[in-house]
């Protein structure tokens, strides 16, 4: 009689622990993050060293933004001496190196315009730049998903036909052309919303003042940027409902809802992703615009004003401040789309 040959069985000792699945991704967006910061690095250094050149460059004298009427009667010995107090006499490398100099040790300089430090120029307006960023993207992208998914998935209804043509005019508009048909309609004809500052006249600052002039701005700065998010989600959502698994989820029996949510939407959220990191550079200037359209106290006027009485060392701060801005957004759209996307291989 024969016998059945014993099981095999695995050697003794503990088993070595699996790699978490999204490891690799993980590390690959470490890395990746690590080089982006140090190549951000000469960026930034190539961008200051522009502003300072360009300024330099410029015909005008920055004497005259800081000393206004009196730069037409005083002295050339009084502009001189003030030019020697205020450094700009200086060859531009040497004003650029002592700049930099002072920004290593964490001094960001004096504004010459504001006759303020930057830092305190910064802590005034950039609190209101961020507020007003913030709320006009957050509605962006809660109306671009959620009426980008209504149109893809209700492709030819009355929604569709008349949000995409919608998208597609706002798509022609400068910011500052939409803000002033806001001002004229809301502002001016139907006098349902103020069209200028944090308050009304004579009122003291508080959540309610700011929340109630906030509204026209953001939605304008929403609206801005809206046609482009919008339409990306739609296409995303028809070419991800037409996908192989969403159809496999169909066949067996899910809910609609399900489908939609669960199945087609994160595969479409990935391009909208990406996006939303390429449009940074635009929401960005669309702010500046719409701030001085509505009169914000946002980081505008301060933009405007250095640009004009060549101040460089707010200047060069507020384009290194843009340009980090730009480079961040990039940086977290590529990251969102390596640890997201499966078929962005995993090698940083």
């Amino acid at each position: 009689m024969t016998t059945a040959p014993p099981l095999l069985r695995p050697p003794a000792g503990p088993r070595p622990a699996a790699a978490p699945a999204g490891r690799p991704r993980r590390v690959a967006a470490a890395r990746m993050v690590g080089r982006r910061l140090l190549a951000a690095v000469p960026v930034v250094l190539a961008v200051s060293l522009g502003v300072f050149a360009a300024a330099a460059a410029s015909p005008f004298d920055p004497l005259a933004g800081y000393l206004g009427d009196r730069y037409l009667t005083a002295s050339q010995t009084t502009q001189d001496e003030i030019a020697a107090q205020l450094g700009t006499d200086r060859p531009w490398p040497v004003q650029y190196l002592g700049w930099l100099g002072d920004l290593a040790t964490g001094d960001l300089g004096t504004s010459r315009a504001f006759g303020q430090p930057v830092a305190d120029v910064l802590a005034e307006r950039l609190p209101w730049t961020l507020l007003l960023v913030a709320v006009s993207l957050a509605v962006a992208v809660v109306l671009a998903l959620v009426l980008g998914t209504w149109t893809a998935t209700r492709r030819g209804g009355w929604v569709d036909r008349l949000v995409t043509p919608g998208c597609l005019l706002l798509q022609g508009l400068p910011p500052f052309v939409v803000a002033l048909g806001a001002v004229a309609v809301f502002g001016v004809g139907l006098a349902w919303l103020p069209v200028a500052g944090l308050t009304d006249a004579g009122a003291a600052l508080s959540a309610g003042q700011v929340a109630r002039h906030l509204v026209l701005p953001a939605l304008v700065l929403a609206l801005s940027q809206l046609p482009w998010l919008l339409l990306t989600v739609r296409q995303s959502m028809l070419r991800s409902l037409a996908e192989d698994h969403v159809a496999g989820a169909r066949a067996r029996g899910l809910a609609e809802r399900t489908v939609v949510l669960r199945h087609a939407l994160p595969t479409a959220l990935l391009p909208f992703v990406t996006l939303l990191g390429a449009r940074l550079p635009e929401l960005v200037v669309g702010a500046v615009l719409v701030e001085e359209v509505f009169s914000w106290p946002g980081l505008a006027q301060a933009v405007v004003t250095s640009a004009t009485e060549l101040d460089f060392a707010l200047l060069a701060f507020l384009t290194l401040l843009s340009t980090v801005a730009v480079l961040l957004g990039s940086l977290l759209a590529d990251v969102a789309t390596v640890l997201l996307d499966p078929r962005v291989a995993a090698d940083g």
